[in-house]
């Protein structure tokens, strides 16, 4: 027993460890947004379902090959260690970004993934076999309490303490260890258990419970989907619409895997009476949700949204557990949950983002968890739902539910003036137009944060606005640039990390360069159509789409230094911050790209992470200086020149730079008490950084 225990429980740490710990060495390649996490996790699910499959087909031979076909390819998994995946796979362009995460996992991972896949139905078969008269389905439980434990564990245990690098070969070790637990597994089962097994399932109480029918398998499979679906949609709910911090999406898969836990345990868990009503309620509270968003807290947006996908899990996952088959269909009962948890992914993965402007999957996932558990409890005949009721009256209390979800969708489709909305790899992008004092106004948004504004006014084509002032950082770094103060016509070549509206244009003079890197092509495109920065500043423009550190490498190889003036490094405004941009080797990049008197302009402006003290640190341990520039919009001009609160931080790359600079009145002074963050490419947290949750509970 306690074999098989462990066994099962080791690799289901290992399966939740890898997720994270591959995800974050390759979020820098693909631009350190939250879909590199969702390809990730439908990799993983895909990967789930192979190694589901491949244990339900090696049941089915004799113990005899079951046993040598698993320890073969156990031994070809540990030749692929260790699991660290080559630089070549780096993309060299932001195309085909999901199919390109999809590839690299599979050749870096996919095997080990796929045999620590396999570990749950196989060896609590194999536990079956060997002990007939006692249930395997206690071992599942064990198995999401391991990797529950692996998940909380990883980013305040492994991430803040190790480099990725020694994590991956603490992993590759830990695999080792697995192996040899499995193949020990494998070894212990005979012809001689299986013959024991058989004749108890052909006994088993005249097989009461006959193989499970068609309607049966697919409605297993419903109840895995939706909330398989329900949690890839409210992780994308709450980074993307509520804020986009990256451990959030720690929260919706430990709920996840608590109801699994808890619904395969005990049958006690899981009371049609109590989670009926509860999942009415919470419901409702999450369409309430839906139309009010930007006007709630943070932290009631996440208590709504993260108990509607427990309730919703815990009736789904309940009435899987209820209708569980014995262990003679136990591999087919998981294959089923598998290719439920696969197709979720999928749906939410990739058929969203293709026929949705928006996060539209969660209205999907909502009522198909509602759905899918009135169905079971219809085929279930339990007493307290079904008799007396007719299909009528099931059917009203469908329609009453999808009339709700119905009329959340079409509200939520049509407002706040909105012209125009766009959703590929890197999120959803929303154009707006809006009416101030003194007059109409634009605003480009990515989920909740805005990345620009401009007037319409045709007087004023070219002003600055947002955390792009005069008074800015930004605004102070380029307007006192020695080839700005000194009355010269010499030209200025400004680099820019970020495009927005592409607001910084207003800055250029006609003899001036601006050069753009933007990742998002969709970003590219509503700057063009919906605002006029780029068509009507004078200065010379151009665009580099891809990520922009990939792109300063290949620049750096191909054309040289780039000599750039100002560099502004503005990626960091939303909170799903990029950090392979602001890493002891990004900087040395940035350096190399500066002019021997240019500036580097770090935008920090930030909700929810404090960054001011990892740009110090990386300004310090160069040699350099650091300038905070922090503007805040006076009460006498309330938004009409559309400027918000914004931080910057200034590095000079000359040291005569600040002694030139004579607006000391815009500094501001460093917190003495920031500690020494440094952050690498194969070291960094952002535990040190989270700001006071007193801010998470403002509208």
């Amino acid at each position: 027993m306690t074999r098989y225990a462990l066994t099962i429980f080791l690799s289901a740490c290992l399966l939740f460890q890898v997720q994270p710990l591959i995800a974050k060495k390759i979020l820098p390649w693909f631009g350190g947004g939250p879909a590199v996490w969702t390809t990730c996790m439908l990799f993983f699910q895909l990967l789930l379902l192979l190694g589901y499959t491949y244990a339900h087909v090696l049941s089915q031979y004799d113990t005899k090959t079951q046993r040598w076909i698993h320890i073969l390819l156990l031994i070809a998994a540990l030749l692929t260690l260790p699991i660290e995946p080559s630089v070549d796979l780096k993309p060299v362009d932001s195309d085909f970004p999901s199919l390109r995460i999809l590839t690299l996992l599979a050749l870096s991972v996919g095997l080990p993934y796929l045999l620590l896949s396999t570990t749950g139905p196989l060896v609590q078969r194999w536990f079956a076999m060997n002990y007939p008269n006692r249930s395997p389905y206690r071992l599942f439980a064990l198995s999401n309490a391991g990797s529950l434990l692996a998940l909380l564990s990883y980013p305040v245990v492994f991430e803040p303490y190790l480099s990725v690098h020694s994590q991956m070969i603490g992993w590759s070790m830990a695999f080792i260890v697995y192996a040899c637990l499995s193949a020990s597994c494998a070894w212990t089962v005979t012809n001689n258990n299986l013959d024991r097994f058989a004749t108890r399932q052909t006994s088993d109480s005249s097989k009461a419970k006959s193989r499970p029918a068609h309607r049966q398998i697919a409605i297993w499979i419903g109840l895995s989907a939706m909330p398989s679906l329900m949690l890839l949609a409210t992780t994308n709910q709450i980074s993307q619409e509520v804020a986009v911090v990256p451990f959030l999406w720690v929260i919706p898969l430990s709920l996840y895997l608590i109801s699994f836990i808890l619904c395969f345990d005990s049958d006690k868990w899981y009371s049609r009476r109590l989670f009926a009503p509860a999942l009415f309620v919470s419901s409702g509270l999450a369409v309430w949700c839906l139309l009010r968003d930007s006007h709630i807290s943070l932290v009631l947006q996440l208590l709504i949204y993260c108990s509607t996908l427990f309730l919703s899990c815990m009736t789904c996952h309940g009435e899987l557990a209820k209708s569980r088959p014995t262990s003679d269909y136990l591999t087919g009962f998981y294959l089923a949950i598998s290719v439920g948890g696969a197709l979720g992914g999928i749906f939410a993965a990739w058929v969203a983002p293709h026929i949705f402007s928006g996060f539209f999957e969660y209205h999907v996932g909502l009522i198909g968890c509602i759905a899918v558990t009135l169905i079971a409890w219809f085929y279930a005949k339990d007493p307290a739902l079904f008799a007396g009721r007719s299909i009528t009256a099931w059917a009203g209390v469908t329609l009453v539910c999808f009339i709700i979800e119905g009329l959340a969708f079409h509200i939520w489709q049509g407002r706040d003036n909105v012209l125009d909305s766009s959703r590929n790899f890197y999120g959803v992008l929303t154009v707006k137009e809006s009416v101030i004092d003194p007059g109409k106004y634009r605003t480009l948004q990515h989920g909740r944060i805005a990345h620009g504004y401009q007037f319409l006014d045709e007087e004023r084509p070219c002003s600055t606005s947002s955390y792009y002032g005069e008074d800015s950082g930004l605004g102070i770094a380029i307007l006192n640039h020695p080839k700005r103060t000194v009355q010269t016509r010499d030209p200025m070549h400004i680099g820019v990390i970020g495009l927005g509206t592409g607001t910084i244009a207003s800055y250029g003079r006609a003899q001036d360069t601006i050069r753009f890197y933007e990742i998002n092509p969709d970003v590219e495109t509503a700057a063009n159509e919906y605002f006029t920065y780029l068509s009507s500043c004078p200065t010379n423009k151009t665009i580099v789409l891809g990520d922009a550190r990939v792109m300063l490498e290949r620049e750096l190889m191909e054309m040289g230094p780039q000599q750039f003036d100002i560099l502004a490094i503005d990626a960091f405004s939303s909170d799903a911050i990029p950090m392979h941009l602001l890493t002891k080797e990004s900087f040395e990049l940035y350096e190399q790209h500066l002019a021997h008197d240019g500036v580097l302009a770090v935008h920090i402006s930030n909700r929810y992470l404090n960054l001011r003290p990892v740009v110090k640190t990386l300004a310090e341990s160069h040699g350099y200086e650091a300038r905070l520039v922090e503007f805040e919009p006076k009460d006498d001009n309330p938004g009409r020149d559309l400027l918000v609160r914004n931080s910057w931080v200034l590095i000079a790359k000359s040291p005569t730079f600040f002694d030139s600079v004579a607006l000391e009145t815009h500094w501001t002074p460093w917190d003495q008490n920031l500690a020494e963050i440094l952050w690498t490419d194969d070291f960094g947290s952002l535990w040190p950084i989270f700001i006071s949750p007193n801010n998470w509970l403002a509208p």
